[in-house]
């Protein structure tokens, strides 16, 4: 049950906050921008402009400076070698000037005009100068070096006049570059705020949108589970949140249909428990009347059987004597049926504490209890050296060892048997084989040996009551494994079984490759 009111959808509200946050960082960026490109603008005007200006025309002066340096030595003592300083001077002059010129000194500008007005003033000192150091020409007289001198002092006048206007340039030039630097630092101040303030909005946006109604339908949905499940869930909020309350109440009915079956199908379990109770003790019973009141019978049967034979031995013919015998079989192999079913309805409901074993002490017990029978039949076992420890009780698996081993012996060819016995890891659990040399097994007979008192050959060809394999496979089967027979193995037999590997056993192999890695 959901709020009927129509709602956005989280895809809406997305895009509305996402789009408040594009225009809100779009337009600081674009400030940003504005303010980084006016501070290049500024620093390129400061370092790349006036800054050399000013440098070129301190040249410009100090070049002046030593060609009027060299002229007034040249005057007072007439020697070529004081013209040296005006010659470097000259070429430093044209460098200086061809550097102002590429560094936007052009006429058209304040700074080539003040340059233009120095090299007007340099060409009429210079001009001045040079006429009276002409060679073979009369000393200048006091007025003409005075006037040089003034020349000289007004082309100083106009070269202090471009420093200044070099100096004003520069100092304007650090205050744009000042006033750039600090509406960069505005503007990013300001992107800074609007990115917090973007943020902040994205999670008040997200807090009310969806956190909130979220929460709403958890402590719903919590409330419904710890308190009353039959209460209905309504959600708010988007249309996505809104929908999961629809499918959570949905989820609640069909919860509740399903307890309600769970309790009708619980009130019929423990009916069949009931049942199942009463019919365990009723075959606890049996097995007690079993082991003990259809005993009884048989072993009158059979002492009273013998009883006759012995008495009436010398009247009884032939005939007399083979059915005493048959009777006393039949009673002897009833009491061997007996005691194999309650052995079989035994396994797994009188055991003990499942305990680690090691199961080549348990191939040794069963080799033990078959000594006669091996010796007698000239039988070799093998065992392989890397049988595992494994979890069990000792007296099952034992028993399991001692069927397969005395099977192998029982069904032997016309070579002496020749039994082998072994294990492999495989994932979480340990494959036992034992393997003979006897008569095998055809496949199609692969799951009919392990049902209870199915025999492959006559009673009188192979004795036993066919209630071994069973018996294999029910102990294999409480000890969480399984067994079967190989059908790959044409010659002889083999059954494989399974059994868990303990927890903190290591895959064959695993600590090589480890210690390999390191």
């Amino acid at each position: 049950m959901t709020d009927a009111r129509p709602a956005w959808p989280l895809r809406r509200w997305a895009g509305l906050l996402a789009f408040v946050e594009a225009v809100l960082l779009c337009v600081a960026l674009a400030g940003g921008a504005l303010a980084l490109s006016r501070l290049d603008d500024a620093r390129s005007r400061l370092l790349d402009e006036v800054g050399p200006q000013l440098l070129q025309a301190k040249a410009l002066s100090s070049a002046l400076v030593d060609q009027e340096t060299g002229i007034r030595g040249y005057l007072l003592t007439r020697q070529q070698e004081f013209l040296e300083p005006y010659r470097a001077g000259l070429a430093d002059q044209d460098r200086a000037v061809a550097e102002l010129r590429r560094l936007g000194a052009t006429p058209d500008t304040a700074e080539g005009r003040d340059l233009d007005a120095v090299l007007a003033g340099a060409g009429t000192w210079r001009g001045a100068a040079l006429a009276q150091s002409a060679p073979g020409g009369p000393a200048p007289t006091a007025a003409q070096v005075e006037q040089v001198k003034k020349l000289f002092d007004a082309l100083r006048v106009r070269l202090t006049g471009q420093d200044a206007h070099l100096e004003a340039a520069r100092v304007a030039a650090r205050t744009d570059l000042a006033a750039a630097t600090k509406l960069l630092t505005w503007i990013l101040v300001a992107i800074a705020v609007v990115i917090a303030a973007a943020f902040v909005l994205l999670f008040a946006g997200l807090r009310r949108a969806v956190v909130g109604p979220i929460r709403e339908l958890a402590a719903a949905v919590r409330d419904v589970a710890a308190r009353d499940l039959h209460r209905p869930v309504v959600a708010t909020g988007p249309r996505e949140v809104r929908q999961l309350g629809a499918d959570v109440d949905t989820m609640r009915r069909r919860i509740l249909a399903e307890v309600a079956g769970l309790e009708v199908a619980h009130a019929q379990l423990e009916t069949r428990t009931h049942a199942l109770e009463r019919s365990n003790s009723d075959l606890e019973q049996f097995a007690y009347v079993a082991s003990h009141d259809l005993q009884e019978p048989l072993r009158k049967v059979t002492s009273f059987c013998q009883l006759l034979e012995k008495r009436y031995q010398d009247k009884l013919d032939e005939r007399g004597e083979q059915n005493i015998g048959f009777a006393v079989d039949g009673a002897k192999r009833m009491q061997v049926l007996i005691n194999d079913l309650l052995a079989f309805s035994r396994v797994g409901r009188r055991g003990g504490e499942p305990a680690e074993v090691e199961t080549a002490a348990l191939v040794a017990a069963a080799t033990a209890n078959l000594e006669s029978v091996l010796d007698g039949a000239g039988a070799r076992v093998i065992v392989a050296d890397s049988l595992p420890p494994v979890l069990g009780e000792r007296s099952l698996l034992t028993a399991v060892f001692q069927n397969l081993i005395g099977n192998a012996v029982k069904f032997r060819g016309e070579r002496a048997p020749e039994i082998t016995v072994g294990a492999e890891r495989d994932g979480a659990d340990w494959v036992f084989s034992v393997t003979d040399n006897g008569i095998g097994i055809e496949a199609q007979y692969a799951e009919r040996i392990f049902v209870i008192f199915q025999r492959l050959h006559g009673r009188g060809d192979y004795p036993g009551t066919g209630i071994g394999l069973a018996m294999c496979r029910k102990i294999v089967e409480h000890h969480g494994g399984r067994v079967w027979l190989d059908t790959e193995v044409t010659e002889g037999t083999c059954f494989r079984f399974t059994l868990p590997a303990l927890p903190a056993q290591e895959l064959p192999g695993a600590a090589e490759e480890a210690q390999a890695a390191a």
